[in-house]
Protein backbone atom coordinates (compact mmCIF):
# COMPACT_ATOMS: atom_id res chain seq x y z
CA UNK A 1 0.00 0.00 0.00
CA UNK A 2 1.02 3.50 -0.82
CA UNK A 3 0.20 7.02 -0.04
CA UNK A 4 -3.12 8.32 -0.99
CA UNK A 5 -5.63 10.77 -0.87
CA UNK A 6 -6.13 9.83 2.70
CA UNK A 7 -2.39 10.11 3.46
CA UNK A 8 -1.29 6.56 4.13
CA UNK A 9 -3.11 3.41 3.63
CA UNK A 10 -1.26 0.54 4.78
CA UNK A 11 -0.43 -0.81 8.27
CA UNK A 12 1.46 1.89 10.58
CA UNK A 13 4.89 2.59 9.58
CA UNK A 14 4.02 0.38 6.89
CA UNK A 15 4.70 -2.81 9.02
CA UNK A 16 2.69 -6.12 7.77
CA UNK A 17 2.10 -8.94 10.14
CA UNK A 18 1.24 -12.39 10.31
CA UNK A 19 0.15 -14.91 12.83
CA UNK A 20 3.19 -17.90 13.39
CA UNK A 21 2.94 -21.05 14.91
CA UNK A 22 6.62 -21.97 15.32
CA UNK A 23 7.83 -25.85 14.29
CA UNK A 24 7.87 -28.52 16.94
CA UNK A 25 10.59 -30.39 14.81
CA UNK A 26 13.28 -31.88 16.80
CA UNK A 27 16.56 -30.81 15.22
CA UNK A 28 20.22 -32.72 15.34
CA UNK A 29 20.45 -31.15 18.37
CA UNK A 30 17.39 -32.18 20.03
CA UNK A 31 16.43 -28.61 19.70
CA UNK A 32 12.72 -28.37 18.37
CA UNK A 33 12.18 -24.96 16.34
CA UNK A 34 12.12 -23.34 13.09
CA UNK A 35 14.94 -22.30 10.59
CA UNK A 36 17.99 -20.06 11.93
CA UNK A 37 18.38 -17.08 9.03
CA UNK A 38 19.08 -13.07 9.33
CA UNK A 39 17.27 -10.41 7.16
CA UNK A 40 19.72 -7.98 5.86
CA UNK A 41 17.70 -4.60 5.59
CA UNK A 42 14.52 -5.17 7.65
CA UNK A 43 14.07 -5.13 11.51
CA UNK A 44 11.88 -7.81 12.79
CA UNK A 45 9.67 -8.06 16.00
CA UNK A 46 7.68 -11.00 18.54
CA UNK A 47 4.35 -10.84 20.48
CA UNK A 48 4.29 -13.78 22.37
CA UNK A 49 0.67 -14.91 22.15
CA UNK A 50 0.78 -18.36 23.37
CA UNK A 51 3.40 -21.36 24.38
CA UNK A 52 6.75 -20.97 25.91
CA UNK A 53 10.06 -21.02 23.77
CA UNK A 54 13.21 -18.68 23.34
CA UNK A 55 14.68 -17.08 19.94
CA UNK A 56 18.75 -17.92 19.92
CA UNK A 57 20.09 -15.27 18.53
CA UNK A 58 23.86 -14.81 16.96
CA UNK A 59 25.24 -11.37 16.11
CA UNK A 60 28.63 -9.29 15.65
CA UNK A 61 28.75 -9.14 19.51
CA UNK A 62 27.92 -12.78 20.19
CA UNK A 63 25.38 -15.80 21.09
CA UNK A 64 22.88 -14.66 23.01
CA UNK A 65 19.19 -16.42 24.21
CA UNK A 66 16.03 -14.73 24.83
CA UNK A 67 13.23 -16.54 26.81
CA UNK A 68 9.75 -16.42 25.11
CA UNK A 69 6.52 -16.04 27.11
CA UNK A 70 2.96 -14.76 26.70
CA UNK A 71 2.99 -10.64 26.75
CA UNK A 72 6.82 -10.81 25.61
CA UNK A 73 7.93 -8.02 22.87
CA UNK A 74 11.15 -8.98 21.41
CA UNK A 75 12.77 -7.75 18.47
CA UNK A 76 15.91 -7.23 16.30
CA UNK A 77 17.78 -5.40 13.42
CA UNK A 78 19.33 -6.76 10.56
CA UNK A 79 22.36 -8.84 10.69
CA UNK A 80 20.54 -10.82 13.70
CA UNK A 81 21.21 -14.56 12.77
CA UNK A 82 17.96 -15.56 14.74
CA UNK A 83 16.63 -19.35 15.66
CA UNK A 84 13.21 -19.94 16.98
CA UNK A 85 12.79 -22.34 19.80
CA UNK A 86 9.25 -24.01 20.88
CA UNK A 87 9.82 -25.60 24.61
CA UNK A 88 6.20 -26.54 24.98
CA UNK A 89 5.04 -27.62 21.77
CA UNK A 90 2.25 -24.43 21.42
CA UNK A 91 4.74 -21.37 20.81
CA UNK A 92 2.43 -18.81 18.66
CA UNK A 93 4.24 -15.62 17.50
CA UNK A 94 2.23 -12.09 15.96
CA UNK A 95 5.69 -11.01 13.65
CA UNK A 96 5.45 -7.76 12.97
CA UNK A 97 8.00 -7.25 10.01
CA UNK A 98 9.41 -4.00 8.87
CA UNK A 99 9.00 -2.49 5.15
CA UNK A 100 5.55 -4.27 4.38
CA UNK A 101 6.32 -7.80 4.87
CA UNK A 102 9.82 -7.75 2.96
CA UNK A 103 11.35 -10.55 5.45
CA UNK A 104 8.59 -13.23 3.79
CA UNK A 105 9.55 -11.66 0.70
CA UNK A 106 12.45 -12.20 -0.03
CA UNK A 107 15.16 -10.61 2.76
CA UNK A 108 15.91 -13.84 4.49
CA UNK A 109 18.94 -15.83 3.85
CA UNK A 110 18.88 -19.40 5.54
CA UNK A 111 22.33 -20.27 7.46
CA UNK A 112 23.52 -22.87 4.93
CA UNK A 113 26.81 -24.59 4.87
CA UNK A 114 29.17 -22.61 3.27
CA UNK A 115 29.03 -24.81 -0.11
CA UNK A 116 25.59 -23.65 -0.39
CA UNK A 117 25.91 -19.86 -0.42
CA UNK A 118 28.26 -20.03 -3.47
CA UNK A 119 25.38 -18.67 -6.01
CA UNK A 120 21.79 -17.85 -6.13
CA UNK A 121 20.95 -20.93 -8.17
CA UNK A 122 22.74 -23.17 -5.50
CA UNK A 123 21.01 -21.48 -2.81
CA UNK A 124 17.66 -21.90 -4.73
CA UNK A 125 18.39 -25.26 -5.45
CA UNK A 126 18.71 -26.27 -1.58
CA UNK A 127 15.95 -23.45 -0.28
CA UNK A 128 12.66 -23.72 -2.46
CA UNK A 129 9.84 -25.24 -1.19
CA UNK A 130 7.38 -27.34 -4.17
CA UNK A 131 4.96 -24.87 -3.92
CA UNK A 132 1.40 -26.81 -5.14
CA UNK A 133 2.54 -30.34 -3.54
CA UNK A 134 0.90 -32.75 -0.92
CA UNK A 135 1.76 -31.21 2.27
CA UNK A 136 3.47 -33.95 3.12
CA UNK A 137 5.99 -33.28 0.36
CA UNK A 138 5.99 -29.48 1.39
CA UNK A 139 6.60 -30.60 5.03
CA UNK A 140 9.58 -32.96 4.27
CA UNK A 141 11.22 -30.12 1.93
CA UNK A 142 10.66 -27.81 5.07
CA UNK A 143 11.91 -30.05 7.45
CA UNK A 144 15.29 -30.89 5.53
CA UNK A 145 15.70 -26.97 4.54
CA UNK A 146 15.71 -26.06 8.37
CA UNK A 147 17.70 -29.33 9.21
CA UNK A 148 20.61 -28.00 6.48
CA UNK A 149 21.02 -24.55 8.10
CA UNK A 150 20.60 -25.60 11.60
CA UNK A 151 23.72 -27.59 10.88
CA UNK A 152 25.47 -24.13 9.44
CA UNK A 153 23.75 -22.16 12.33
CA UNK A 154 26.14 -24.72 14.43
CA UNK A 155 29.01 -24.17 12.75
CA UNK A 156 28.58 -20.37 13.43
CA UNK A 157 27.75 -20.72 16.56
CA UNK A 158 30.92 -22.51 17.65
CA UNK A 159 33.09 -20.74 15.27
CA UNK A 160 31.79 -16.78 15.47
CA UNK A 161 34.80 -15.80 13.33
CA UNK A 162 32.64 -17.33 10.18
CA UNK A 163 29.96 -15.12 10.70
CA UNK A 164 31.70 -12.15 8.80
CA UNK A 165 32.09 -14.38 5.84
CA UNK A 166 28.24 -15.52 5.87
CA UNK A 167 27.39 -12.26 5.90
CA UNK A 168 29.10 -11.56 2.64
CA UNK A 169 28.13 -14.50 1.03
CA UNK A 170 24.51 -13.39 2.51
CA UNK A 171 25.08 -10.11 0.86
CA UNK A 172 25.70 -11.54 -2.70
CA UNK A 173 23.19 -13.71 -2.54
CA UNK A 174 20.43 -10.82 -2.55
CA UNK A 175 22.58 -8.21 -4.17
CA UNK A 176 20.13 -8.85 -7.35
CA UNK A 177 16.89 -8.66 -5.74
CA UNK A 178 17.65 -4.88 -3.95
CA UNK A 179 15.88 -2.73 -6.77
CA UNK A 180 12.62 -4.60 -6.11
CA UNK A 181 13.24 -4.20 -2.32
CA UNK A 182 14.03 -0.38 -3.09
CA UNK A 183 10.42 -0.40 -4.41
CA UNK A 184 8.49 -2.16 -1.50
CA UNK A 185 10.20 0.49 0.60
CA UNK A 186 9.09 3.78 -1.45
CA UNK A 187 5.56 2.03 -1.49
CA UNK A 188 5.43 1.00 2.12
CA UNK A 189 7.45 2.82 4.65
CA UNK A 190 9.16 5.54 3.38
CA UNK A 191 5.47 6.71 1.80
CA UNK A 192 4.38 6.45 5.51
CA UNK A 193 6.96 9.10 6.20
CA UNK A 194 5.83 11.27 3.70
CA UNK A 195 2.64 11.78 4.32
CA UNK A 196 3.60 12.24 8.39
CA UNK A 197 5.84 15.02 7.35
CA UNK A 198 2.54 16.25 5.00
CA UNK A 199 0.42 15.84 8.09
CA UNK A 200 2.62 17.27 10.02
CA UNK A 201 3.10 20.50 7.71
CA UNK A 202 -0.54 20.88 7.43
CA UNK A 203 -0.84 20.97 11.35
CA UNK A 204 1.43 23.65 11.86
CA UNK A 205 -0.54 25.81 9.22
CA UNK A 206 -3.42 25.16 11.08
CA UNK A 207 -4.92 23.11 8.37
CA UNK A 208 -7.19 20.13 9.65
CA UNK A 209 -8.34 19.15 6.41
CA UNK A 210 -6.75 16.02 6.23
CA UNK A 211 -8.34 14.57 9.58
CA UNK A 212 -12.03 14.62 6.95
CA UNK A 213 -10.31 12.20 4.88
CA UNK A 214 -10.19 9.41 7.41
CA UNK A 215 -10.46 5.53 6.52
CA UNK A 216 -11.01 2.38 8.34
CA UNK A 217 -9.54 -0.90 7.00
CA UNK A 218 -9.70 -4.40 8.32
CA UNK A 219 -8.78 -8.34 6.56
CA UNK A 220 -8.40 -11.76 7.60
CA UNK A 221 -5.32 -13.76 6.52
CA UNK A 222 -5.31 -14.48 3.00
CA UNK A 223 -3.28 -17.80 3.69
CA UNK A 224 -3.50 -19.93 6.53
CA UNK A 225 -0.63 -22.89 7.55
CA UNK A 226 1.45 -21.65 5.25
CA UNK A 227 4.79 -23.46 5.46
CA UNK A 228 7.56 -20.76 6.60
CA UNK A 229 11.05 -20.47 7.95
CA UNK A 230 10.01 -20.80 11.44
CA UNK A 231 6.49 -22.15 11.36
CA UNK A 232 3.27 -22.43 9.88
CA UNK A 233 1.66 -18.83 9.02
CA UNK A 234 -1.10 -17.23 8.39
CA UNK A 235 -0.29 -14.17 6.21
CA UNK A 236 -2.26 -11.21 5.15
CA UNK A 237 -2.16 -9.64 1.90
CA UNK A 238 0.81 -7.15 1.74
CA UNK A 239 0.60 -5.42 -1.84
Amino acid sequence: MAATAHGFDGLPGGVAVSHLSVYDWPAADGVCGGTPHLHLSCSEGYVVTGGQGAVQTLTASGYERTTLSPGTVAWFTPGTVHRLVNEDGALRIVVLMQNSGLPEAGDAVLTLPPEYLTDPDTYAAATALPTGAPEADQERAARARRDLAVEGYLRLRDHPEELPAFHRAAARLVRHRVDSWRKRWEAGAAAATAATAEQLDRLAAGDAGHLADAVVHSELPAARGKFGMCGRLDVYRTD
